[in-house]
């Protein structure tokens, strides 16, 4: 018999009753389509060992990409990612691989990270033969892979990771660096980079809690999700312990279908773990790294597009002529700003700027928004009946934002994807229906969400609504800002 107790483990007398039993071998499996988990992860666990060569693969081709273009020269007017290397390697990064990693969160997790992922992997080979010192606290902290995500999407954008070769191979290239110099730095056989410092690896983290997919303990220990460097999970999970999605790169390493313990492939429906995110491990430094990076994430396709933008800028540039700072004029260092004479732009010390402060300006305002917007229906929760603190009721409010932030990243970042299609024949009124589609099936999935953490809050299905109400608002300040990416195509 299966034993699922959601109870154990959330406070209380749990532990006193022990772990709890979420599945045995040779039991029916819990979960959506048993059948096609029971096959998927028969297959993984088949295969595993063949995953080094998967490793090895993706590090040859990752380094081709990059490297190659820079010994290329540009691509004439009339090519096209057909019949030119390097528009292909563009293409192939941005209207394929940025697009379709974010789409296979929802499907499949974080499997992007545990099976194909060459800087992870990388990071990890390091690992074997570094140093192999104590992570520090400084890596540890949650702040962490906000600050590198920030850092390196405002990089992207001022070095034209979007457009020149040499962008590409900066920011992926350095990346790459970084990864390989973690891990042959800190951690014991461990993925230092990819649990605290990945740049991509928390957004993803943050959206496979909508996945399909989940990970789950055989036998379910008391006490809440819980930190690990010692045990088998590179990620420095807990596995008895594990309640969340997000950490969890799908390397089957601590799937063992014929073993009582470990854990077990589950699939379940988008967005469970989200709505009963109460019992799974909510992370307040999530919710602000959801509100944060989905503004730097805008305000890096709003200043190529909005006028206030060159506004701005002309105000600063008029500004530093009157104080007779000329210096904002000149063009700065290669590896800070795009310098590329030759492809007709150069940016200077004013640019940089502008760029860096309006990506910056926008993370604050989206921020401050989306803040002001759950902190309202934490209150009116708390009011209408909720239960719990404020602090409490906020964090779990926050995640109802993850499906229009995903959805808007996926078109604003992802838009390559998008314009191809324009341009291989599709109308480009259908193509800009399909984002708005897209957006508001997001932000209907977010409001149904939200009214089931509300739920789970203890507000009563009447008063839900008006709870709801200033989460819709946010959702539609995420969407109307994101509005040039749909109204542009």
């Amino acid at each position: 018999m299966v034993i699922i107790d959601t109870r154990a483990g959330r406070g209380g007398n749990a532990g006193a009753r022990g772990p709890e039993i979420w599945f045995r071998s040779g039991t029916d499996r819990p979960g959506l389509f048993p059948g096609l988990a029971r096959a998927m992860e028969a297959f993984f666990t088949r295969h595993r060992k063949h995953l080094p060569y998967v490793h090895a693969a993706m590090f040859v081709a990752f380094l081709g990409a990059i490297v190659i273009p820079l010994f290329l020269p540009l691509p004439p007017e009339d090519a096209t990612p057909l019949d030119n290397f390097t528009l292909a390697v563009n293409f192939a990064f941005w209207g394929l691989w940025f697009p379709l990693v974010f789409l296979s969160v929802i499907f499949t997790g974080r499997s992007w990270c545990g099976v194909l992922c060459p800087m992870g992997a990388a990071s990890e080979w390091a690992n074997r033969v570094g140093l192999q010192r104590p992570i520090p606290r400084w890596i540890k902290w949650e702040g962490t892979p906000i600050v590198s995500f920030l850092i390196i999407t405002i990089l992207g954008q001022t070095v034209g990771v979007r457009d020149h070769a040499l962008g590409i191979a900066e920011v992926f290239g350095g990346t790459l660096l970084a990864a390989i110099a973690m891990g042959f730095i800190y951690g014991r056989k461990k993925r230092a980079w990819c649990r605290h410092a990945c740049p991509i690896g928390l957004l993803l983290g943050v959206f496979s809690r909508l996945g399909a997919v989940q990970f789950a303990p055989k036998s379910k220990h008391p006490g809440g999700d819980a930190y690990a460097e010692r045990g088998i999970c590179p990620t420095m999970i807990s596995i008895p312990r594990k309640e969340e999605s997000r950490h969890c790169i799908e390397c089957f390493r601590c799937v063992k279908p014929s073993s009582p313990g470990g854990l077990f492939l589950r699939l379940r429906a988008p967005g469970e773990e989200v709505a009963e995110i109460r019992s799974n491990n909510p992370n307040a430094a999530e919710i602000w790294f959801l509100f944060v990076g989905t503004g730097a994430a805008l305000g890096g396709f709003l200043w190529l597009i909005l006028p206030s933008y060159q506004t701005w800028r002309m105000a600063l540039g008029a500004f530093a002529i009157d104080h007779n700072w000329f210096w904002v004029g000149e063009a700065g260092p290669w590896w800070l700003m795009s310098v590329h004479p030759e492809a007709r732009e150069v940016f200077t010390w004013l640019d940089f700027t502008m760029i860096v402060g309006y990506m910056l300006g926008w993370a604050a305002l989206l921020a401050a928004g989306l803040a002001a917007a759950t902190g309202l229906s934490a209150w009116v929760a708390g009011r209408l009946g909720g239960d719990r603190s404020f602090r409490e009721r906020f964090v779990e409010l926050g995640y109802q934002f993850a499906p229009v932030a995903m959805v808007s990243l996926l078109i604003g970042l992802g838009g390559k994807l998008f314009d191809t299609a324009v341009e291989i024949g599709v109308p480009a009124a259908l193509v800009g229906d399909l984002k708005a589609a897209l957006l508001a099936g997001a932000t209907v999935w977010g409001l149904v969400l939200g009214a089931r953490i509300l739920a789970r809050q203890g507000v009563s299905l009447r008063a839900r609504f008006l709870a709801l109400a200033p989460g819709l608002l946010g959702s539609l300040f995420i969407v109307f800002s994101w509005w040039p990416a749909v109204a542009g195509s």
